[in-house]
């Protein structure tokens, strides 16, 4: 419930509005059963009919007031939600985009899925309709109050009633905390396996994975059933109890009103009307007792996002060259993922200086990528500094630095958008004749002219749509439109046909007569032959660095 009451404090204005509209609608609904009581004793007693229209004008009068009372207040109570929802929702998809890369890499992407899939959990539970039901809870007081003012002993049945209701509801929410929890756990395992069988089909079925994979569907599904079931029963339960509680409190109230009628101290209209006085007062605390399931999974899916909205962000401002020249250093760097035993590399020393070309080699695993990262100012080191033109790259505003870059990574992803707005986000000052230049070069244009929309063409799921060389031809134009100073480029020759390889061969001798400075993360030999710097990160633990004598490369293929 902490949730909710953070809502209401986050508006008092409007909080204080559903509160008075909530307040008035009670009042009136107090008119149904004083028009019984007044009929039973007054018309029934006297068969005075200008009475009982009067009595039946007045009470339709006070049903639509409180009808547009209660009209009210969910209205209000939108704006109360919808506000807190939207913060909720873009603070967490924020969190995705500005979380620092490490942060967020700690954090497995099913789970990521779901702390967002999770506000929609939020959201049902504080509908406007939920949030009045509970502000609703202690107006029962207001029908025990009348119904004291009636029969005292009447109105110590009902206050029963709503204290052990009231405790069974509090006491059932708070049990279905762990179990809500676990089925979430075990929803993430559903999620990923199901995610796991639509991505790798074909593996699945090459390499006897089948087998593998219907044991762990099995059983994950059959724990998330388990819990479900679980949680259904609980709920099943609240819903009895709060049944019988109710038929359960007419009989005491009929039972004791009843005594009372004999005995002369109640009469028949007072009796009716008592039992519908301690009706309308534990109807709120049956509504709060059926949403125990709602707020709990609420409550699971918010500390999960408060768990997420932790994660340290990158600086969204920082210091801006007024002009970098392209030298960048890496002084004493070592890296450590966490939970790793052994840092990935430690002491790592060397400049590159302006129009300087630098090889970085290394087997699968050795740290080619995380360096390459690092570079972008994607990763921090665990020690030591990343210096661009003397400058550590903590201190410098991270969108300006990357404005700075020729940055293409080993596994090339893309913005759901369409190829033409996945090159301009990336330099929007570049010109549409540059964008058509580029594209060009780097072989797409059969792809961009098979299709209608050209280079409105849509790309979906981060580019999975696209054959992995086209995505990394895609992925070296945005490189190549950003124009900046210094090229950082992970594999660049890898899964590209002869006609592709051609093209980075020829880009990047253009860059380097040009004076950009290049790091180029490959084993391709014709790049390694043309570094002036060689840096092994085979060797451990410390990579190793050594000069070279560049040779000439020309733009003929690798054949």
């Amino acid at each position: 419930m902490g949730e909710f009451f953070k809502r209401l404090k986050a508006k008092p204005g409007l909080t204080t509005e559903i509160v008075a509209a909530s307040l008035f609608a009670n009042v009136l609904a107090l008119a149904s059963p004083l028009f019984v009581i007044q009929v039973l004793n007054r018309y029934v007693g006297q068969g005075v009919d200008a009475t009982l229209a009067a009595l039946a004008s007045g009470v339709m009068i006070a049903i639509a007031l409180e009808l547009g009372f209660r009209q009210a207040r969910l209205k209000l109570a939108r704006g109360l939600s919808a506000t807190k929802d939207d913060e909720l929702s873009t603070g967490a998809f924020g969190i995705l985009t500005t979380a620092e890369s490490q942060a967020l890499m700690s954090i497995p992407p099913g789970e990521r899925r779901e702390v967002v899939r999770g506000l929609e959990l939020v959201e049902n539970a504080y509908t406007p309709g939920n949030i009045t039901a509970v502000i609703d809870v202690p107006f029962a007081l207001l029908f025990a109050v009348a119904l004291f003012l009636l029969s005292p002993p009447l109105a110590g049945i009902a206050v029963c009633f709503l204290v052990l209701i009231f405790l069974f509801a509090v006491i059932s929410q708070r049990s279905l905390r762990g179990p809500t929890a676990t089925l979430s756990g075990a929803q993430n395992e559903v999620s990923g396996l199901l995610n796991n069988a639509n991505v790798a089909t074909d593996t699945i079925r090459t390499f006897g994975g089948r087998a593998i994979v219907a044991a762990a569907w099995a059983k994950a599904s059959e724990r998330s059933r388990l819990l479900r079931a679980f949680i259904a029963r609980r709920q099943a339960l609240v819903q009895s109890v709060t049944q019988s509680a109710q038929a359960l409190m007419s009989v005491f109230i009929y039972s004791a009103g009843a005594w009372l009628v004999v005995h002369g101290e109640l009469d028949i209209g007072l009796l009716i009307g008592a039992n519908i006085l301690s009706a309308r007062a534990l109807g709120p605390m049956i509504k709060f007792a059926q949403l125990g399931e709602s707020f709990a999974k609420a409550e699971n899916a918010l500390a999960k996002v408060r768990e997420f909205a932790s994660l340290p962000v990158e600086p969204e401002k920082g210091a801006k060259l007024s002009k970098f020249n392209g030298q960048i250093e890496f002084r004493d760097v070592s890296f450590s993922y966490s939970g790793a035993s052994t840092p990935l590399f430690e002491g790592l020393n060397f400049k590159l200086p302006p129009g300087g070309v630098m090889v970085v080699t290394g087997s699968n695993g050795a740290g080619k990528s995380t360096l390459a990262k690092m570079a972008a100012g994607l990763l921090q080191p665990t020690r030591g500094q990343v210096l661009a033109d003397g400058v550590d790259l903590k201190q410098l505003d991270p969108a300006w630095w990357r404005s700075q870059l020729m940055y293409l990574p080993q596994e090339p992803t893309f913005i759901n958008a369409t190829l033409r707005e996945n090159l301009e986000a990336a330099n929007p000052d570049q010109t549409d004749e540059t964008l058509m230049r580029i594209v060009r070069e780097v072989g797409l244009g059969p792809f961009v002219d098979e299709s209608p929309d050209g280079m409105d063409r849509m790309i979906a799921n981060g580019g999975s749509n696209m054959a992995l060389g086209q995505r990394r031809r895609l992925a070296f134009a945005r490189a190549m439109f950003v124009g900046g100073k210094l090229a950082v480029l992970d594999e660049p020759t890898e899964s590209l046909d002869e006609e592709g390889t051609t093209f980075v061969y020829s880009a990047l001798i253009d860059m380097a007569r040009r004076g950009k400075t290049i790091i180029a993360f490959s084993r391709d030999p014709k790049i390694v032959s043309a570094a002036t710097l060689i840096l092994d990160l085979d060797s451990k633990p410390t990579p190793a660095l050594r000069q070279n004598k560049p040779r000439v490369v020309r733009a003929e293929s690798a054949s």
